[in-house]
């Protein structure tokens, strides 16, 4: 019984105080996240300058697929973004209260009828290798034009 009325205090204590954060969790709760949303999420990035040595906040944004979402809205939630950067495939996983992003903008919303887009990783395993098929057999060729260029200066 005593362990019910602590637990009752504190969730009231922590509803009645005004959590000093870095985010906007309202708004963080407020965001609209699904797997098969193409978003763009902003990050706070510090670099120390070159010149003078200080700290400087610059923001990158990362633009790609969700892929999942975990844990709702609540305290430990997250979401995994996916993009294909120069051929290999990138995968982020963001706190959704991280005081690290900075903004994140839905551009497309997908309709899916999974939850985890896992098998996506494999779609795309599977479009590069058909593409390195390709390439391997182009530069099959190249290399025997090219011997035969080389036997005929020689002689």
């Amino acid at each position: 019984m005593q362990k019910c009325n602590r637990r009752a205090n504190l969730s009231n204590i922590m509803q009645a105080k005004e959590i000093n954060s870095p985010v906007a969790i309202a708004d963080r709760k407020n965001l609209d996240i699904r797997a098969g949303d193409n978003i763009r999420v902003w990050q706070k990035i510090q670099e120390k300058d070159a010149k003078t040595g200080k700290l400087k906040t610059r923001l990158q944004a990362f633009e790609g697929l969700v892929i999942a979402v975990k844990h709702g809205k609540e305290a430990g939630a997250s979401f995994t973004v996916r993009r294909v950067a120069s051929g290999v495939g990138v995968e982020k996983i963001f706190p959704l209260y991280s005081p690290v992003i900075d903004s994140v903008e839905t551009l497309k919303r997908s309709k899916v009828r999974r939850a985890k887009l896992y098998h996506i990783r494999e779609k795309a395993a599977k479009e590069i290798r058909r593409q390195m098929r390709n390439i391997r057999s182009v530069k099959e060729t190249e290399g025997e034009v090219n011997e035969e260029v080389a036997e005929t200066e020689a002689k």
